[in-house]
């Protein structure tokens, strides 16, 4: 169940740390951290943007009262949140990465999840280069036959 996972901390401590792991993520977009953090992780990061996906004063000020910079609430309000406006859930991915060097804690990558737009997008814009490409390539080999 999350939300119950003490992390080894104090009550202040653990969710000062998690208050700065969901500011990280929505400013970088992915967060390398221990698989029981990046799973409490997740649960605040998705009660977050379904908070921005709200948009209201009220969502605005309660995101504002768990995330620490205001430049982070304004992007999930103007950026992150409309992006998932079709989604009903599910905007994180947690990817394992094996154990870290120091003490072999199990270590994740938590992201967030690319839309069906996002996807198209990006194969569209692979597609025009590759078009660009074979334009470009085209003349060069005229111009070697010419010589």
């Amino acid at each position: 169940m999350p939300g119950t996972r003490k992390l080894g901390r104090p009550t202040a401590h653990r969710n000062a740390m998690l208050r700065g792991q969901v500011t990280y993520l929505f400013k970088n977009g992915k967060v390398e951290t221990t698989i029981t953090r990046a799973k409490e992780v997740r649960a605040m990061a998705d009660k977050m943007i379904t908070l921005g996906k709200e948009n209201t004063l009220a969502s605005r000020r309660a995101a504002l009262a768990y995330i620490t910079e205001e430049d982070v609430v304004t992007k999930l309000f103007a950026e992150i949140a409309p992006k998932y406006e079709k989604v009903a859930g599910g905007y994180t991915a947690i990817y394992k990465l094996g154990p870290r060097r120091g003490d072999a804690a199990e270590m994740a990558l938590i992201t967030l999840v690319k839309t069906a737009e996002e996807l198209a997008a990006e194969a569209n814009a692979k597609k025009g280069a590759k078009k660009a490409a074979k334009k470009e390539e085209a003349p060069a080999a005229e111009e070697k036959k010419a010589d």
